[in-house]
């Protein structure tokens, strides 16, 4: 028996369990899944699988997963323990060193999990499947277009487990699909990068149309595609958009993709809002034209400022994903961003979370080579599968510390998000030196916009 596991997705149900689980059963494969976000560590399970394969999309997944296997080699040391996704191949010398994994599959990684299986069947072992990595031999990412059957969702928890979609007050169910996979974009902090190079690959419409239809049954009525860029292929996307409106008039959505994407494609978000689109996430990280063009973003500032006017004008709501702290953000920069939000009442579309990121450095990111990097960059944080770093400026790791503070206080008391944001506002001006000014307010916040009930982070 094969045990897929998932940890954590941002509370959406698993791709990354339902998709693997068709590949496996498709080819005749008993095969269980785990979402422990939502469910127990089932070690009866564990003991009968010979081989368990844990999902590692997001760096909170990885570090509940390392969790995991050590459950699972407690529950079962014989069997072939297999970390898989984004942060596997990423971190596949610490999770070896660790003795918690026996192989890691990058990039595509459905083929890899099937092939691994037929291998521990006829006694080949992992050295048999070509593109997995293990503690012998060290393989690039497969990066080869697969046949993708139908996500088979069969036996995972049902979508009342996952995060809802929130609008005017109301909670719906929410389904979740990718229509593509990798990114043709290079964003040298992105985990995407350094497994897919800026390939990608589409998913054929008509699978992703009949995963949603699965989800519409279970009574999905807002879809989240969630593929790193859903404009790396716009027409694909306006397809898959104008077919989901005309077969569910009353689904709504929403999509992810660059600024870049949002000004190259103004003319498509109109369209897009009448096909049922509410809100847009966009990592726009970084109010610092330098901060931009360290990452490699391929937007600027007042970029940022047209995107958002495009948005408006199209009646769709941005919803802005931060790296609030890098080496490289200054203190000026991070007031800077403060006012841009408030300038354009953007309190309650940012969740103070996203006013504490800070700037994660998986081994392999290309900002490890970066030119100054000897001036910020520490060790490899074993425990916590990132390289430290520390900033130039010590009062922005001392105002990292309070408003990663303020924000988990909030956080636990529920506070209001336009109260915390002009905490953490004053807390910044603080750190200056300076009072808050409070003659430029803005004439509106704008009002509570439709998102998730769980807030993105990575």
């Amino acid at each position: 028996m094969i045990l897929l596991i998932a940890c954590y997705e941002l509370g959406h149900p698993p791709l990354s369990l339902a998709w693997p689980l068709a590949f496996l059963r498709r080819a005749g494969f008993a095969a269980e899944a785990l979402d422990l976000s939502v469910q127990p560590f089932a070690p009866e399970l564990a003991a009968r699988a010979d081989l368990i394969a844990i999902a590692v999309p997001m760096h909170t997944a990885l570090r509940l997963g390392v969790q995991a296997a050590r459950r699972a080699r407690s529950a079962n040391p014989r069997a072939h323990l297999c970390f898989y996704g984004l942060y596997a191949g990423l971190n596949a010398d610490g999770l070896f060193r660790e003795g918690l994994a026996d192989s890691v599959a990058a990039g595509e990684t459905e083929a890899l999990l099937l092939e691994l299986a037929r291998a521990l069947r006829t006694g080949a072992g992992p050295e048999a499947v070509l593109g997995l990595t293990t503690p012998a031999r060290r393989a690039a990412p497969h990066l080869a277009r697969l046949d993708f059957p139908l996500p088979d969702r069969t036996g995972l928890p049902p979508l009342t487990e996952y995060a809802r979609y929130r609008q005017n007050g109301d909670l719906h169910l929410a389904g979740y699909v990718e229509a593509s996979r990798g990114c043709r974009h290079t964003c040298r902090h992105c985990p995407i990068t350094p497994v897919y190079g800026g390939r990608f690959f589409i998913v054929p419409a008509d699978t992703v149309l009949a995963d949603i239809a699965q989800q519409a049954a279970a009574g999905a009525r807002h879809i989240t595609f969630g593929d790193p860029d859903f404009l790396n292929g716009p027409g694909h996307a306006l397809r898959l958009a104008r077919a989901l409106h005309a077969r569910w008039p009353e689904m709504t959505f929403d999509f992810t993709t660059k600024v870049e994407h949002i000004l190259e494609h103004h003319r498509l978000f109109p369209e897009f809002a009448r096909l049922g689109a509410t809100f847009v996430v966009s990592a726009i990280e970084s109010a610092s034209d330098t901060v931009l063009a360290r990452l490699n973003k391929g937007h600027t500032a007042a970029d940022i400022d047209a995107a958002l006017d495009i948005l408006d004008a199209a009646g769709l709501v941005l919803q802005p994903t931060l790296v609030a702290f890098t080496p490289w953000t200054t203190l000026d920069d991070y007031l800077a961003q403060l006012e841009f939000i408030r300038a354009r009442g953007l309190q309650r579309h940012i969740p103070p979370v996203q006013l504490s990121i800070r700037l994660l450095l998986p081994p392999g990111s290309p900002l490890l080579r970066a030119p100054d990097a000897a001036e910020w960059l520490g060790d490899l944080d074993a425990e916590n599968l990132t390289y430290r770093w520390r900033h130039p400026d010590p009062r922005m790791e001392a105002l990292y510390r309070h408003v990663a503070a303020r924000v988990a206080e909030a956080e636990a008391r529920g506070e209001a998000e336009e109260a915390v944001f002009e905490s953490i506002r004053a807390l910044a001006y603080a750190a200056a030196g300076r009072t808050a000014p409070d003659d430029d307010a803005p004439t509106r916040i704008r009002p509570a916009p439709p998102r998730l009930t769980e807030n993105w982070f990575c």
